[in-house]
């Protein structure tokens, strides 16, 4: 069964549309990238891929074990390389500053998070760096 259906908007635009839900992403090439940068690129929504999926698994997780993940908030940065263009690395930097997780908690929450589907299947030459500040 199709996923999602996209269009190629002209302009280095594209719109891609969730089938289930009709949600619909914009993207747009970046400006160093010979676009307008008015829009997510590619590459940012694979950073912001990586982010989701590791907090819904992290959210997961907590919900099992009674963790309050009340506040959780990320920053993802992206950098890019030439030569060819690639991600070249992509950093999470986690935000839990009200949680009853213990330490033992925390610990299988970082694990959920590197073991998240979408960071298991990115190339393994991007490099992942994740941060936790509870």
């Amino acid at each position: 069964m199709i996923t999602v259906k996209s269009n190629y908007l002209g302009e280095l635009r594209t719109e891609a549309t969730h089938l289930r839900s009709s949600e619909k992403i914009i993207t747009d090439a970046p400006v160093d990238n010979n676009g307008k940068g008015e829009a997510f690129s590619p590459t940012d929504l694979v950073a912001a891929s990586l982010c989701s999926c590791m907090m819904t698994i992290i959210g997961i997780r907590a919900q099992k074990h009674g963790i309050t993940l009340e506040g959780l908030k990320a920053d993802v940065t992206k950098i890019m390389a030439d030569n060819p263009r690639r991600i070249a690395k992509i950093i999470v930097e986690f935000h839990l500053l009200s949680t009853n997780a213990t330490p033992t908690q925390r610990s299988m929450l970082k694990e959920a998070a590197i073991t998240c589907p979408v960071a298991l299947s990115l190339n393994p030459a991007i490099d992942q760096e994740v941060l936790f500040h509870f």
